[in-house]
């Protein structure tokens, strides 16, 4: 992954780099793990959620182990370039952050389950970087598919700032904003299932050890 010097700032639309009308790649038709198709339109009654919470390789993993998820794919999301590239979204002038697209029941795992992963996987106060990751692709984002999921997320969120702040840590720094409107890319076919594929590579992902309600006291381990 990618590291750099200067301190990292989103691209205005008139900065962002120009993009393409279609994707510069195609995507695997399906996951290497679950063996489900990675691109909808997906069987009825799957609801889909997005997430950013740095590095998507990492990041990924933990959501496709989760029982429930029917698939995951990886992409960029919340920027301005249409259909960036993996070396694009690294410059920092396409504006999108690293994503994870997770497909789900809801009858099985509840969003709330997917939301408490989310913010025990990583830490969501440090801005445009996730450890030694450092650029505006890896701020933490939630990417909201209903009032339903954006309610639960600004609640989890509200209630993790109170934990997190009782154990010394800082403001959360989670953009959290509707998906319509903000469309998710899918990435590159190496970096589908990277981990499976690569099951000693780079990882990037861990949390503060506050655990999320329900459950509010330090992690263990």
């Amino acid at each position: 992954m990618f590291l750099h010097s200067r301190t990292p700032q989103l691209p205005t639309p008139e900065q962002a780099l120009k993009g393409r009308p279609e994707p510069a790649f195609t995507v695997p038709e399906r996951h290497t793990v679950l063996g489900t198709p990675l691109l909808g339109p997906y069987p009825e009654g799957l609801e889909i959620a997005d997430f950013g919470l740095g590095c998507f390789w990492g990041a990924e993993r933990k959501f496709w182990q989760t029982e429930g998820v029917w698939t995951t794919l990886v992409g960029y999301q919340g920027g301005t370039t249409p259909n960036p590239t993996y070396e694009e979204a690294c410059s920092g002038l396409t504006g999108h952050t690293e994503a994870v697209r997770v497909v789900y029941d809801p009858k099985v795992v509840p969003y709330e389950t997917l939301l408490k992963l989310f913010w025990e996987s990583h830490d969501p106060t440090q801005g445009f970087r996730q450890g030694n990751d450092v650029g505006t692709q890896y701020r933490s984002a939630i990417y909201t598919h209903s009032p339903a999921q954006a309610a639960a997320a600004e609640a989890s969120r509200e209630r993790y700032q109170r934990v997190l702040s009782a154990s010394g840590h800082g403001t959360i720094t989670t953009e959290l904003l509707p998906a319509e409107g903000r469309p998710f890319y899918p990435a590159e076919a190496y970096h589908q299932q990277y981990l499976d594929k690569n099951p000693a590579g780079y990882c990037g992902i861990g949390g503060t050890g506050v655990s999320c309600p329900i459950g509010v006291a330090p992690a263990e381990g």
